[in-house]
């Protein structure tokens, strides 16, 4: 199976605290998407969001700096027990958090609609929900 990878930046008005917690936290991930959410803060811990739609497990955990996941898509156009990985690497920068995102393992036939959905289903909403 051919892949690729995204590879995205965006800065958001708002604390790495904030942004970490945005992701990793249950009730706020479920609160910006509008999904429910079930996280594990462990590392091996197993998560999923967008109502079951995304589940993967934690591959690092590094407070409010860095989270590596592997992911998958759990509808018929992704790939059985095939997971990619997902890094979000925070850095504080004056009054907001440059989070540097890359999404690799992306199957080629799924990379224009998952490099959309991360701008439309994750940035855009937690800038809305973080930036008030």
């Amino acid at each position: 199976m051919k892949t690729k990878s995204i590879m995205q930046t965006i800065i958001i008005k708002a604390s790495p605290e904030e942004v970490y917690s945005s992701l990793m936290n249950s009730k706020k991930h479920s609160k910006f998407t509008g999904y429910s959410a079930k996280i594990s803060n462990k590392i091996e811990g197993k998560f999923t969001v967008y109502g079951g739609y995304i589940e993967g497990k934690n591959v690092i955990l590094i407070k409010n700096k860095k989270i590596v996941q592997y992911w998958r898509g759990t509808d018929d156009s992704w790939p059985k027990n095939y997971f990619s990985k997902v890094t979000f690497l925070l850095e504080k920068v004056k009054n907001s958090t440059k989070l540097i995102f890359t999404h690799s393992g992306v199957p080629t036939e799924a990379y224009k609609d998952i490099k959309q959905g991360w701008k439309e289903y994750y940035w855009d909403p937690m800038k809305k929900f973080l930036e008030k």
